[in-house]
């Protein structure tokens, strides 16, 4: 494989021929090889910082945002409250997150279905903050691609200690505000300020918590980088089965380029110089001329490249460009495929059975579990009758921040006046997301048909009735 990979490198003299065998960023001996993306100017890359911007400020300032109170976004995961816009969902059941988590993943498989990798390249927070801000400060540090190189493979000297040192502080600053922020999201912004300013220990689990969070991050941006995107990620796994020959993809157009210069006579040769400018910008370091690539995150860059070159040579701009393998071929791209109709069907019948969830969420749960005594008890009235208790605790709960205000009517008029309800509730109001309170069940056993009565139970707010409830009464069998 070395002497192959030294063959084709003595062959075109360029380090940028890439061995068809392997990774651009691994060698011969399976070690990682360092990519040192080259910067490129254009309107795609314009339009993806423009956007990468807008999500950094909007992570970094939306846990900064108070609405009634609480922040405007907050996934309290310890106390299992999620606000949202100022809507708190309390002790939510592992359904709620199983409805997120499942409508996300097939939306992002009908976005991926029409569009390619576009999370990628335009919003995966691994491309918007390396691409966005630690590639930038490193070139602002250490100087472009090639001084970035030189700089790595020259000696420890007094220079490059001192621009490594100042680039690995800048990135651990960095890494450190992320994770607070990510913390903020989870504990509130104004409380991580607050532990922050005291003494580690009063809060050593989320001192440990920040670190080691931060330290993934220092990592990841850091150093690993592109690495992340080739070997851990999933998502670049299956994009292969999401997409098809319609979805749009940053793409080659063989037929205007091929034959690239140096290969035939002049006169016979295609529009690609083979240049390898879109080689050198690649942040994942891929040729894009040899078709669509699982490293390939549609960064857009390539494009940025080929066209600065195409201007030059007064030739047309979309060598390489967006587009779809269809129309490549010269065939029409169908922007609608029964792929894509399945993958948004289920993401919207997902989303709906999510919408319906929060909806009946929001109105008041009971539910009665019997006493950890026996099932019934029998009272001696001490005139002859006796009277059978059932002992309940009722647990109530539902979603939001309103304080409700109840009662329990009993559905059958005949059992009204047999039937006693006892609770310390009086009335019955809940104003917190979960109250569980005893209740008593005192009945003549005369009601009970061998041992058991299923009593039905209205729930009435503001004199409507908005459920009913089964209680299941028991006592000495007659």
């Amino acid at each position: 494989m070395a002497e192959e990979n030294t063959t084709v490198q003595e062959k075109t003299k360029n380090i940028f021929e890439l061995d068809p065998e392997r990774l651009a960023t691994t060698d011969a001996h399976g070690n990682r090889v360092y990519l040192y993306p080259e910067d490129v100017k254009g309107p795609w890359k314009d339009r993806r910082h423009l956007f990468y911007w807008f999500l950094m400020v909007i992570y970094l300032v939306t846990p900064w945002i108070y609405h009634k109170g609480k922040p405007l976004v907050q996934i309290d995961i310890f106390n299992r409250e999620f606000t949202f816009f100022g809507n708190t969902l309390h002790g939510v059941e592992p359904i709620f997150m199983f409805l997120v988590v499942i409508s996300s993943l097939f939306f992002i498989a009908f976005m991926t279905s029409l569009f390619g990798r576009v999370w990628c390249g335009w919003g995966c927070p691994q491309t918007v903050f390396i691409q966005g801000l630690f590639l930038k400060i490193e070139k602002l540090v250490e100087g472009n691609a090639r001084k970035r190189r030189d700089l790595d493979r020259g000696p420890w000297n007094a220079e490059k200690i001192i621009r490594k040192s100042i680039k690995w502080i800048i990135f651990t600053a960095i890494s450190l505000h992320i994770a607070h922020t990510f913390f903020g999201y989870i504990l509130g912004p104004r409380e991580v300020l607050r532990m922050s300013m005291h003494n580690p220990g009063d809060n050593m689990g989320v001192f440990i918590g920040v670190m080691i969070l931060s330290g993934i991050f220092l990592f990841d941006f850091g150093w690993f980088r592109e690495q992340f995107c080739i070997i851990a990620c999933p998502y670049g796994r299956m994009q292969s089965v999401l997409m098809d020959e319609n979805s749009l993809i940053v793409a080659y157009d063989q037929k205007r380029g091929e034959p690239r210069r140096g290969q035939v006579p002049r006169e016979q040769e295609g529009d690609c110089i083979n240049c390898y400018n879109c080689v050198k910008v690649c942040p994942t370091g891929i040729d894009i001329r040899r078709g669509t690539q699982l490293e390939c995150i549609a960064c857009t860059m390539c494009i940025d490249a080929c066209d600065n070159i195409m201007e030059k040579l007064k030739r047309p701009k979309g060598l390489i460009r967006y587009s779809s393998e269809n129309e490549l071929k010269g065939q029409t791209r169908k922007k609608i495929t029964p792929r894509s109709v399945i993958y948004v069907t289920i993401s919207l019948a997902f989303i709906t059975a999510l919408t319906v969830f929060l909806s009946t969420s929001s109105n008041l749960n009971f539910q009665f579990y019997r006493g950890a005594e026996a099932p019934f008890q029998i009272v001696d009235n001490g005139n002859g009758t006796k009277t059978i208790v059932n002992h309940f605790t009722m647990k109530v709960t539902h979603q939001g921040s309103e304080t409700h205000i109840a009662e329990l009517e009993i559905v059958e008029p005949t059992l009204k006046d047999k039937i006693q309800i006892v609770t310390i509730l009086k009335p019955l109001k809940f104003d917190k997301p979960e109250v569980k309170t005893p209740i008593f069940f005192k009945f003549d056993p005369k009601i009970l048909v061998n041992g058991k009565l299923p009593l039905m139970l209205n729930v009435k707010q503001d004199g409507k009735v908005t459920s009913t409830l089964e209680v299941p009464l028991v006592g000495p069998a007659q």
